[in-house]
């Protein structure tokens, strides 16, 4: 059951439908991909397809955690890979004419490498059949076993993301089956490992921490080479999902960026609506670390 309630007017979005989301959603059907716009219920899912932007979900749409705030589905994977998928999803990119695509997944425990030779088949076909398209990955953690996120690396995302998601106090009530400082080493091993790709990293507020715990994730991010994050307000999808501890302002959002460029980040999008994968390729360019679009 989803939760009802009166959101605040800077929450308020307006319903999909326009010709370009159909559009794109027909492509989708037809090449039998997933997105997590659509599995996580994502409020910007309208504006996004309306710019031809959408961040595919690879490896299933059922995912072997259960956290509490996500609307993804969960269950026990078969152990099988759609090896197929890595075509499919380029030869999508390559009608949508994007030059930007970010590529996430589920996280599939009953893989030993967690996917990530998927992820890399994905990024090396997206490059061989539509050259100038750069990729962002946000990876599960893959248990931050450095030759799963070596596989990943070599492939050449523009982008490494691998959101944080909370504070520590509260990550495992978040996240029972995560761990605050296993995904820190992740983005550490990962920016130590390859220095020329940038690192990127998402933080929910809402969730019952303090501003103070916020600033020290913050930090926590700065510390192990994050140079992008993302700051957005929890939405909780249905009443099953964890409850949320309150909204906060755009003046709030606002005073949490300032507090993350002074720390030291390339480039931080904090509101309401902002999601990790939200004008993905407008934040990398603003930080300067992939190239402008066209």
């Amino acid at each position: 059951m989803t939760v009802t309630r009166r959101h605040p007017e800077w929450l308020k979005v307006k319903m999909p439908g326009g010709p370009t989301f159909l559009e794109l959603r027909s492509l989708l059907r037809e090449s039998g991909l997933h997105t997590v716009c659509e599995e996580a219920h994502c409020p910007n899912i309208g504006e996004c397809w309306e710019r031809r932007s959408a961040t595919f979900m690879i490896l299933g749409d059922l995912c072997s955690w259960r956290c509490h705030y996500c609307a993804v589905k969960t269950g026990k994977p078969n152990g099988m890979v759609d090896l197929e998928e890595p075509e499919r999803l380029a030869r999508t990119v390559e009608r949508l004419n994007l030059r930007y695509c970010v590529i996430t997944s589920v996280t599939r425990e009953d893989l030993p490498d967690g996917g990530a030779h998927l992820f890399a088949a994905c990024i090396r076909k997206v490059h061989e059949l539509v050259p100038t398209c750069q990729v962002e990955v946000l990876i599960p953690d893959l248990h931050a076993n450095p030759q799963s996120l070596t596989t990943v690396l070599e492939a050449g995302p523009a982008v490494l993301n691998h959101n944080i998601e909370t504070v520590e106090r509260v990550f495992k009530r978040v996240r029972p089956r995560g761990d605050y400082r296993r995904s820190l080493e992740v983005l550490r091993i990962s920016a130590e490992m390859f220095p020329n790709i940038p690192t990127k990293s998402g933080i929910m507020v809402g969730l019952g921490e303090e501003t103070a715990e916020i600033v020290q994730t913050m930090r926590d991010l700065r510390s192990v080479g994050c140079k992008l994050l993302t700051i957005g307000q929890y939405l909780r999808p249905s009443e099953v999902h964890i409850p949320m501890a309150r909204y906060y302002t755009p003046d709030e959002f606002a005073a949490l960026r300032e507090e993350g460029m002074k720390l030291g980040f390339k480039h931080v999008a904090a509101g309401p609506l902002v999601r990790s994968s939200y004008h993905a390729d407008e934040q990398a360019a603003s930080a300067g670390v992939v190239t402008p679009q066209a």
